[in-house]
Parts: C-alpha cells; structure tokens; sequence
C-alpha cells in the first residue's frame, strides 16, 4: 500500500541514493502486449537514465517497437519481524526501504561524445578506483566499441519516490524498533535504525 508519509521529494535525495545503486529494471512493452522487464546497470546523469547492451535482443525489439519505458530500483534495508510489536500476531512484520520509479521514453544515443560521458559515468561509478583509460570518442581503443554498443538514455517524464522507515509510527514505537534494529545489528541495521530517526517526523521537528 502506498503511503503519502513515504513519499520523498527530495531530489537531492533522491540523487544520492541513485548514486550509491547500480542495477534496476527496465520495463518495455512486448510484442503481446505482456510487460517485459530486463535487469541490468545503470547510470542516472543530468536528469536521465543511461544503460548500455547490444543492439539486437528483445528490449532493443521491444524499443523500436514503442519507446515508453518505466525505470524501478529498490533496496531492502532490514526486515521487522512481527514479535517486535506484538507477541501473537503476524501482521506488524514488515520491511523497510527504499524506491524509486521513473516513466519515460527511451531513446538510442548515437551521438559519440554522449556516449563516451556516458560509459565515462558508468566507470567512475562501478569501478572508482580508476585503472583504466577514460573514455573519449578519439581513443584508438574504444572508437570501435563506441560505435558497436547500443547505448539507451530513459528521458525522464515522471520520476517518484518512496523511502519506508516507519514515518507514520509514534516516536514510542520507532525508538523501539530501532533500538532493536541496534542489538540484531545484521550489516544493514544500524544504518536502518539510523535511516528510521532521521525520516520520523518526531525527530525532525526538533
């Protein structure tokens, strides 16, 4: 269910956490008219989604076919199990995370200046550590490349948000579940219940 208290806004938050995520799923329209989604990496640059793949294949079919296209990343940050908040019952178990969702138009960049700030982008996310040549259109080495690989920029027309951390919990309850969070301490927890007390309402009005 979808919650207005979950929702963010933000877009530099919104950045920030496209940033830190490297992989999401590309919906295109099939041929029989079923969705078909593709998994796969991602750069989100000057306001748009880049990814890149060979140009033949079923989502550059289903592409030159209809290029609206919806974009999804999500990350799971901890699951809450039920007994937390009630002793008997399984309806409070719950998971916390966040999404973000982007509906648009596909379009295949030929430009080769493009594309090489694009793959550029791609490398300084996945591999920051450098040890490599930077991209350019003039490279002996990636000019062939360049030209080879289908590059797929997703123009923007709705982009939403949503972040769960139990924004719509009494401040008596989020102070619980994080404290709970602190002591499981599985990788994620300290940063969720961290994630919890900074989006509840409580805290921020302070």
């Amino acid at each position: 269910m979808r919650r207005k208290e979950f929702d963010v806004s933000e877009a530099e938050e919104i950045e920030r956490f496209l940033a830190e995520m490297s992989f999401g799923f590309l919906g295109t329209i099939g041929e029989d008219g079923y969705p078909h989604m593709t998994p796969l990496n991602f750069v989100y640059k000057d306001g748009a989604f880049y990814m890149h793949g060979a140009r033949a294949g079923q989502k550059m079919k289903n592409l030159r076919a209809d290029e609206r296209v919806t974009f999804a990343v999500a990350k799971e940050y901890a699951l809450i199990p039920s007994y937390w908040l009630d002793p008997a019952l399984a309806c409070p178990a719950t998971a916390f995370f966040k999404s973000v969702f982007a509906r648009g138009t596909a379009v295949v960049v030929e430009d080769i200046a493009e594309k090489a700030d694009a793959f550029e982008a791609f490398m300084r996310k996945l591999q920051p550590e450098g040890g490599y040549d930077p991209f350019s259109p003039d490279h002996p080495q990636y000019a062939k490349e360049l030209k080879a690989v289908a590059m797929i920029k997703i123009v923007v027309a709705e982009l939403t948000a949503k972040f769960k951390f139990g924004q719509n919990w009494p401040e008596v309850r989020t102070e619980h579940v994080a404290g709970a969070l602190e002591q499981r301490g599985r990788p994620l927890d300290p940063e969720t219940a961290e994630l919890m007390r900074r989006y509840c309402p409580h805290h921020r009005s302070e």
